[in-house]
């Protein structure tokens, strides 16, 4: 284990430097099911290879895949597990996957040492470099891990664990890194070759014009579309809010060390920004708000615990419970306007996971522990729930005339890009050039930028077709070929690939090395990940991700 904290606080620095202070408004967060204190007991998890997962195995692994989703997300904790699975992070599975590849690192005899596994932690954390950090080793432990019901040694074993997974993929995955010569030099020219094209695009907007409404046939749209018009459930919440600015002068006179702490983090900051600063003086500014603002928030937070206390002790859901304890405290009680699950509220300065949280409360319980937000803290309550409602066409009536006339101008403009694309084919064959031919059809040709299959952006024509679509139509066509008519969001496009412009050798032989290192270390995942597959369908048989059951319940307790 690492030991005292003041024996690796060299290395630990590199931790600390790179946590977002602003993010401690999540650190916090009650809503989180990670935050409910729940327990265990007996409960039984499966087992890995016929070895029975221990409660203290499932709950180690289950840490470090709530670290692993910290630091893949940039200083985010793991608070709402549907959000994250549509990020393609799925829990239940990271927590099984991790118990596997544990095991067979001990299987294999992998093991990582201190000084390894301090260098390794220090190359996890460097992209985070430029972000804000904490004045002291021991806040990180006070302020990062311990209100997440974490300590050193959970961040120790996870980043043994981290680069134990490194290690095994390197042992299983070797074959990923035959790579020759001349398959490289394929693969280069095949992603990085340039197609020169220009293209007609048909845009809706040009049509709009040429649309027509009726009574009759906006009715129509309008009854076709309802499903797309439906106001969603909305609810309102009562709060009491205990806001940061009111806590600054305080948090200020705590922190006697500020400009001492402030100094240090800029000069380790060094020459590198802050957040976009100009100048040292505007980031030292900057690091000392951030700062002051996280200590204002614990204060808040203490306060509008010790405010909301009452409402648990007494386990009262009693409506308007919050007002009375409010009005008798000398407190303003606020209302949210409408909000649905999608949107939000917008009154109030909380995380994207509150929503959902949001919406568990009812008449039944309608009490919630205090939030930690942006701009304060917030004793919530539910007020009121509206249903779900279709609008009437009259109330509506602009949005749907655009709407009307908008999908009316898209039919036009794809008919017409259709029309062009047979004069086209009909053109080429009597020898005529594609310009030639759009002049005679009045249509505007578009030269477009240089781009190939691992271009990233193109902003110049982003707004009127999707890049991914752009370059299958590119590549698909072939060099001195004309596309046929392709629909897009805002109309279609006709697309002449006049030529494959050649690889800049030079640039090429430069590039290779590193190229030659992705196309490694692309195939070596691949590997692992089909050893992977494999292993898990063996391995994990007795589990609830082949067998299921009621998932083992998440908690963030805190730790004896």
């Amino acid at each position: 284990m690492f030991g005292t904290i003041r024996k690796h606080q060299t290395w630990l620095w590199a931790v600390i430097i790179t946590l977002t202070i602003i993010s401690f408004v999540i650190f916090f967060s009650p809503y989180s099911r990670y935050n409910q204190g729940r327990k265990y007991g007996d409960a039984y998890y499966g087992s890995v290879n016929g070895e029975r997962i221990t409660d203290t195995e499932f709950r180690n692994a289950q840490d470090e895949v709530r670290l692993e989703y910290f630091f893949m997300s940039g200083g985010n904790w793991l608070n709402n597990e549907a959000e994250a699975k549509k990020m393609g992070f799925d829990v239940e599975q990271r927590i099984y996957g991790r118990l596997l590849l544990i095991q067979k690192q001990k299987q294999m005899g992998i093991h990582i040492g201190s000084d390894v596994a301090a260098q390794y932690a220090n190359e996890m954390l460097r992209s985070f470099e430029q972000r804000s950090g904490l004045p002291s080793a021991e806040a990180f432990v006070k302020q990062v891990l311990e209100p997440r019901g974490l300590k050193m040694d959970d961040f120790d074993r996870f980043v043994r664990h981290q680069m134990g997974i490194q290690e095994l993929m390197e042992t299983v995955a070797i074959s990923g890194k035959l790579v020759t010569p001349q398959e490289a030099q394929s693969l280069y020219v095949r992603e990085r070759q340039e197609a020169s094209t220009e293209a007609v695009f048909f845009s809706a907007s040009n049509y709009l014009s040429q649309v027509s409404v009726t009574p009759e046939g906006l009715s129509q749209f309008y009854s076709n579309q309802i499903p797309n018009y439906r106001i969603p459930q909305r609810i309102q919440l009562s709060y009491v809010k205990f806001d940061v600015s009111n806590y600054l002068a305080q948090a200020e006179k705590k922190m006697t060390n500020l400009n001492e702490n402030v100094e240090a983090y800029a000069a380790r900051l060094g020459t590198n920004s802050y957040k976009g600063s100009k100048t040292p003086q505007e980031a030292k500014s900057k690091i000392r708000e951030e700062m002051l603002n996280a200590q204002a928030l614990g204060d808040a937070r203490k306060d509008a615990f010790d405010f909301a206390r009452p409402l648990f002790e007494n386990e009262t859901n009693q409506a308007n419970a919050l007002e009375a304890l409010a009005k008798s405290s000398g407190l303003p009680v606020h209302v949210t306007a409408p909000f649905d699950r999608e949107n939000g509220p917008k009154d109030i300065d909380v995380g994207s996971d509150f929503t959902k949280y949001a919406f568990s409360l009812s008449p039944e319980q309608p009490l919630a522990e205090p939030i930690v937000g942006h701009d304060g803290v917030y004793v919530i309550e539910f007020n009121k729930s509206l249903p779900s409602e279709v609008p009437s066409l009259e109330s509506i009536h602009d949005r749907v005339v655009a709407d009307y006339k908008l999908m009316q101008a898209a039919s036009l403009a794809r008919k017409a890009g259709a029309d062009f694309a047979r004069t086209v084919t009909n053109g080429i064959a009597q020898g005529k050039t594609f310009d030639a031919i759009a002049a005679e059809a009045k249509q505007k040709v578009v030269e477009l930028p240089p781009f190939s299959l691992s271009t990233q952006e193109l902003p110049a024509v982003e707004d009127k077709v999707n890049l991914r679509q752009l370059k299958e139509i590119a590549f698909t066509t072939g060099a001195g070929k004309v596309s046929d008519f392709q629909p897009t969001r805002e109309g279609g496009i006709v697309l002449h690939v006049k030529a494959l412009l050649p690889v800049d050798d030079a640039k090429m032989k430069a590039d290779m090395p590193g190229f030659v290192a992705y196309v490694r270390q692309s195939r070596q995942r691949e590997a692992f990940e089909a050893w992977f597959r494999k292993e898990a369908d063996r391995g994990l048989r007795d589990t609830p991700l082949f067998a299921p059951k009621q998932p083992p319940a998440m908690s963030g307790t805190a730790k004896s």
